[in-house]
């Protein structure tokens, strides 16, 4: 059996927001999120923008200090102590790979700075054969080192980013939409190294993106969220075929598929309505406001996220009929 590597326990994030008269509201990021990721796997993670995937990501990292709930890491309570040790274990990748990089620094001592911090090379050619070794694993050249950023090409400049999260030697990445930025020729390749990576150095990955297509690619299992809530959990192929909640069939229902016939024979799944406050806590479901088929019931109560099948996990209180098909 697999052994849990991170997880997560009634996780929350809240973000204030000071309006007028001095009152302040919450803008509630992460609401309750209870998972886990084994060793070797990727979890995807997926969901429209503002919907909580980053901040969950960087919470789970301690980047943001969580408002509510537990972090585990190989069962350790990380929640709340001293996060340096841990730092070599988990790193993350950035969505934006020109903003993620000191435009003063060259790659050697981007790449370099990390490798100092943490004391992992004894000499000055240690450290220049790592960085050299590091480059090369994600497809530069030594040549490159004594370049700055701005001399790349987005997809080249991803690469060191992903070279300097790999510095350290972790076990655990947050890739943070890390192909979002770059041409979708960029995208695979940058998406099959990350694979392959994974493979050699047995890397665990949780890989968030908005475009759910990428997640199937690389992920074992995909996690859908809406407005901070976890709504479905599932491996890949069981979520693509077989999806419980409404707000997952639309999201599949918009992936455009290369072949016409196939696109004129489905059915879009369109939501009609006005997306809630994220300030304001209404009882019930978040989605019920837009959800095609909600009940009175929706709009009471806040939807469990329990298992329907082996490993198949939905929030919504009608996932065991036929209501929401």
């Amino acid at each position: 059996m697999s052994k849990c590597l991170v997880r997560t326990e009634s996780l929350k994030k809240y973000f204030p927001v000071k309006e007028e008269f001095g009152k302040t509201k919450y803008i509630h990021a992460v609401e309750n999120v209870s998972l886990h990721i084994d060793e070797g796997e990727t979890l995807g993670l997926v969901g429209e923008s503002g919907c909580g995937k980053t901040t969950l990501g960087r919470t789970i990292l301690r980047l943001y200090g969580p408002t509510g709930g537990k972090i585990f890491y190989r069962d350790r309570d990380i929640t709340e102590i001293d996060m340096l040790p841990f730092r070599r274990k988990m790193q993350i990748i950035f969505q934006d790979p020109a903003g993620s990089l000191n435009p003063r620094m060259t790659v050697s001592e981007i790449i370099g700075e990390p490798v100092d911090i943490h004391g992992l090379a004894k000499t000055n050619a240690q450290r220049k054969d790592k960085i050299a070794r590091l480059l090369s694993l994600v497809g530069l050249n030594s040549e490159h080192a004594n370049r700055y950023p701005h001399e790349f090409s987005g997809g080249q400049q991803q690469r060191i980013g992903i070279a300097r999260a790999l510095a350290v030697e972790p076990e655990f990445i947050v890739c943070d939409e890390p192909v979002s930025a770059l041409d979708v020729s960029i995208q695979s390749q940058i998406v099959n190294m990350l694979d392959d990576m994974q493979k050699e150095l047995k890397l665990t990955y949780l890989f968030i993106s908005h475009d759910i297509s990428v997640v199937r690619h690389i992920s074992n299992r995909i996690g859908v969220m809406y407005l901070g809530h976890l709504v479905e959990l599932s491996e890949s192929f069981e979520l693509y075929n077989n999806p419980f909640h409404p707000y997952t069939k639309s999201l599949l229902s918009a992936v455009p598929i290369p072949d016409p016939k196939v696109t004129r024979a489905r059915q879009r799944l369109i939501l009609k309505g006005e997306s809630p406050n994220p300030m304001v806590l209404n009882p019930g479901c978040r989605f019920a406001s837009l959800c095609p088929q909600a009940a009175q019931r929706c709009f009471k109560e806040v939807p469990e996220l329990k298992e329907i099948k082996p490993g198949h996990y939905a929030a919504c209180h009608f996932t065991d009929t036929n209501y929401c098909s």
